[in-house]
């Protein structure tokens, strides 16, 4: 029952009456990742991203979760997609970082005290610093010489407060290829989180914001750094598609979504790129290849640096674990593909590793059996065109014009 084809028996038997949705029924729809991975590879094309996506909202309506599970969920629901509330989060995160008090939990193993979900909590929690909570995005970024488009850019929620790096390097190199950038105040939470989760409601809530805010700017597309989100929002047509007043709008929304790595393999690159001597391993993230299909271009993007060699990583389609929020609601199956993913990028050897989301950063980074930088694709482009390193690929990049 925990396959696809399992649980697509367990959604029909449910929907014709003959199961109720139970303890056991929710189980084996919760120990799913939502990864997708068996979209690409049933070969005759079952949607079973729809169908999932479909039950989760029945399961949140239909079934009374106990009430630590209630309560947790609240709390993540309740933080991860305000940004407001996230920065005074990691601000709590970097007192609790450098007063020394992490490491000492850590070495006197008094995370292992703590209830699996707020252990894999802690140990998620990335290197916090000042300047990453203090961090904005202009509102409008110019074009470096000719205009090519006139594009915005989504900031996210835990982008925007633990990656600000990652969406600084974005409207650098974006602008660098003739991209005036948008980033509009009025954003918010994309809604993906709540969407992979069977908050439907909320998430149309949010999707709805983000086209009356988007849309005023008359861009040429949307441009998203982090994989679950390009997914999220490119899908706002099917998600509003019962909508009479944001039907028509969300599908051509969606239709102008694009992951960064998209618009830079379709814009001829016009930014002189620098060599960067480096061994990367490109991890797939399962909401950019499986959801989005778009797996040509981060590849084409990275291999366009001169100098850098891109490596695959063994068993590439299998998912980490991130999962939106599965790898703090499922935290022992999570951990189990985290390591498996974390061992397979290692064997590889590599100098560092680059992926398109910002969960997979977080998940690879609390699994990696030893000290190995990672970035985002775009970060490495950055360094490329900067001719120098960003700060946490200095060490071990050797950058030359």
């Amino acid at each position: 029952m925990d396959s696809p084809r399992g649980r697509i028996y367990l959604m029909k038997m449910a929907a014709e009456g003959d199961i109720s949705i139970d303890r056991t029924f929710v189980g084996h729809i919760d120990a799913c990742l939502g990864c997708m991975a068996c979209v690409t590879a049933c070969p005759s094309g079952v949607k079973y991203d729809r169908l999932i996506e479909a039950v989760r909202p029945q399961v949140e309506r239909n079934f009374h979760r106990g009430f630590g599970d209630r309560v947790f969920r609240a709390a993540v629901f309740q933080m991860f997609p305000h940004p407001g509330r996230m920065r005074v989060a990691a601000l709590v995160g970097l007192l609790y970082q450098r007063t020394g008090i992490q490491a000492l939990v850590r070495l006197s193993r008094l995370v292992r005290l703590l209830p699996a979900r707020l252990a894999a909590l802690e140990q998620l929690l990335p290197p916090v610093t000042w300047a990453a909570i203090s961090a904005t995005t202009p509102e409008l970024t110019p074009a470096t010489g000719t205009r090519r488009r006139r594009v915005g850019l989504l900031t996210g929620c835990v982008q925007r407060v633990f990656f600000g790096d990652v969406n600084a390097a974005t409207v650098r190199v974006l602008a660098a290829e003739g991209c005036e950038v948008i980033a509009p105040r009025t954003q918010g939470c994309c809604g993906a989180l709540q969407l992979h989760s069977g908050l439907e409601d909320d998430a149309a809530s949010r999707a709805r914001a983000n086209i009356d805010s988007f849309e005023a700017e008359n861009l040429d597309a949307v441009v998203v750094n982090a994989a679950g989100c390009g997914s999220a929002m490119k899908d706002y047509g099917r998600l509003l598609s019962g909508d009479p007043a944001y039907a028509e709008r969300a599908f051509a929304f969606g239709s102008k979504v694009r992951d960064v790595c998209e618009v830079l393999a379709e814009l001829e690159p016009v930014a002189p790129r620098h060599a960067i001597h480096a061994r990367v391993a490109y991890h797939e993230a399962c909401h950019l290849s499986h959801a989005q299909g778009v797996r040509r271009e981060p590849r084409m993007v990275l291999a366009a640096i001169p100098g850098l060699t891109v490596l695959e990583v063994p068993d590439g389609e299998i998912c980490c674990g991130s999962a939106g929020i599965y790898n703090l609601v499922q935290p022992a199956a999570a951990a189990e593909l985290g390591r498996r993913k974390a061992a397979a990028i290692f064997s590889l050897q590599p100098d560092l590793v680059a992926t398109g989301n910002p969960g997979c950063l977080l998940q690879l980074r609390s699994h990696m059996p030893g000290p190995l930088p990672l970035v985002h694709p775009v970060q490495l482009v950055d360094a490329a065109i900067r001719g120098q390193a960003s700060p946490n690929i200095k060490q071990i990049t050797e950058v030359r014009p």
